[in-house]
């Protein structure tokens, strides 16, 4: 094969995962186009196999996808596979998580020893929504949660989902965002599998006893005098 034979496929394949990197970002040509400064019309080239994008228009490409660059030297489709949400019957979670709240809120009613009708006085909300609230046949509106939570003595952040699917998609949004708040050589060092046993061990220690930390530190200085 030519060395342009070879561009031309080269652009041609470039232009599928282009397009369905796109595709799974559920974005228009002219959306993504506006975006990342060019005209949908050069975009629409891109896709097509008739033009490429440079190194910085694709590196450009990948940020505002939020794709890892090595996706255009794949194989693999992004658009074909479900995205979480897809794969979720969202409506029937958050019908779950409702019961779970009102389990939660009668919990913490009972725990602060007041009766609906006394919690109906201080919060000026009627019992019978009260009721509704607690026995999950009524979604409870995030303000009057907070006010509720506020008058129990507790905190809302104890009501978020923790061990549903979409509690452990927050928890790694979490982790991203406490990761990305590390100072960059900490980053660094945690990025790099050399230093995977350093992490290790840090965990390691993180769940021992202060006894037990104390023991071990008096046993490393015995070592090392």
């Amino acid at each position: 094969m030519s060395i342009q034979a070879q561009i031309t496929l080269r652009t041609r394949k470039l232009g599928v995962l282009i397009r369905d990197a796109r595709a799974a970002a559920r974005m228009t040509i002219k959306e993504c186009a506006t975006a990342i400064g060019i005209t949908p019309g050069i975009l629409r080239a891109w896709e097509e196999g008739r033009r490429a994008p440079s190194l910085p228009e694709l590196e450009v490409l990948s940020y505002y996808l939020d794709l890892p660059i090595l996706h255009f030297w794949r194989k693999d489709a992004v658009s074909d596979d479900p995205t979480p949400t897809e794969m979720l019957n969202l409506p029937a979670l958050a019908d779950v998580r409702q019961r779970m709240i009102g389990v939660l809120l009668r919990q913490e009613r009972e725990k602060a020893s007041l009766s609906l009708r006394a919690l109906a006085e201080q919060s000026r909300i009627s019992v019978s929504r009260l009721r509704a609230f607690e026995l999950g046949d009524r979604p409870v509106p995030v303000p009057e949660l907070e006010v509720l939570v506020d008058l129990l003595g507790g905190q809302v952040e104890t009501f978020f989902d923790t061990t549903g699917p979409i509690g452990q998609w927050m928890l790694r949004q979490n982790a991203v965002q406490d990761f990305l708040q590390l100072p960059p050589e900490y980053q660094d060092f945690v990025c790099k599998p050399v230093n995977l046993p350093y992490l290790e061990l840090a965990l390691k220690l993180s769940s021992m006893s202060v006894d037990k930390l104390r023991s071990v530190a008096e046993g490393l200085l015995d070592i090392t005098l």
